[in-house]
């Protein structure tokens, strides 16, 4: 089921524009590219709108946000919309500022996203429109352990039944759902958090899975999650002595690179509640 997800996008190797962050853009390229699909990134408002209509789908990162480019994303938004393409808000921060929670919950309000990923914290404040997060990170206390399982997998579903969007909470424990089911996936490795941008590439990378599964779009952003989780287990094994935050990087989006359905299907580790 996940496997063959991924064989899509490779099949179909889906054009995604992004409108992310400048921290992360090129390996957010990188990992859409390895996985599978194609990546554009264009942020002016004069030109969103047609480079959306060229792409399969649009992810749309607030994580280095600014005035000039709010415009773009609803731009990019609604045109996403009006063609029916798969669209992902990765809401980057929400919680940590005025101008970020405006953002984010205001985007949730005039586009229909498909997804929207983040970690507990920023999901947590789109949620309620208000919230705390650590800079881009979950805050403390939001921390989702083994017996906060079954109320976060509630939570999801519930935000996903309010907004119409595939709920993904990434972390230690990650939770993909919509109003009905929820994957709760184990994949992964705590050192991916030293790396900047393992969040924003995941982003990209599930619009990516989601524009070439249609159908399928819970099975397809569940894939996606556990994919990236795999490919930083797979990543880890790879690292030699002396290697460190950088090669680690490069060993995931390879381990992206590598991956087939058959390695997919039998590495993911998750449950369905």
């Amino acid at each position: 089921m996940l496997g063959e997800c991924l064989d899509n996008v490779r099949g179909q190797v889906p054009l995604i524009h992004c409108i992310t962050n400048y921290v992360t853009v090129n390996d957010v390229a990188n990992v859409l590219l390895a996985c599978g699909g194609s990546p554009i990134m264009a942020d002016d408002a004069a030109e969103v709108a047609e480079i959306t209509s060229l792409a399969a789908g649009l992810t749309i990162n607030i994580g280095t946000l600014n005035e000039r480019t709010i415009a773009s994303m609803r731009i990019a938004g609604e045109t996403s919309n009006k063609l029916g393409h798969a669209t992902v808000l990765d809401p980057v921060g929400a919680g940590a500022t005025k101008l970020r929670t405006k953002t984010a919950t205001e985007l949730v309000k005039r586009v229909r996203f498909d997804v929207i990923r983040g970690n507990i914290s920023e999901v947590k404040t789109l949620a309620s429109g208000s919230g705390s997060t650590k800079g881009v990170d979950a805050a403390a206390a939001d921390a989702v352990g083994e017996g906060d399982v079954e109320a976060t997998a509630a939570f999801a579903k519930a935000l996903a039944g309010q907004t119409g969007a595939i709920i993904a909470v990434t972390g230690a424990i990650d939770f993909v759902a919509d109003a009905e089911r929820c994957f709760v996936i184990r994949n992964g490795r705590a050192e991916m958090g030293k790396i900047t941008g393992t969040g924003c590439q995941l982003s990209a990378m599930t619009c990516a899975f989601v524009a070439a599964n249609p159908d399928a779009k819970l099975e397809a952003a569940a894939a996606a999650v556990a994919c990236m989780g795999l490919a930083g287990e797979i990543g880890w094994e790879r690292m030699l002595p002396g290697d460190g935050n950088s090669t680690y990087r490069n060993r995931i989006i390879d381990a992206i690179f590598n991956m087939d359905a058959e390695t997919l299907e039998k590495g993911a580790r998750y449950d369905v509640l």
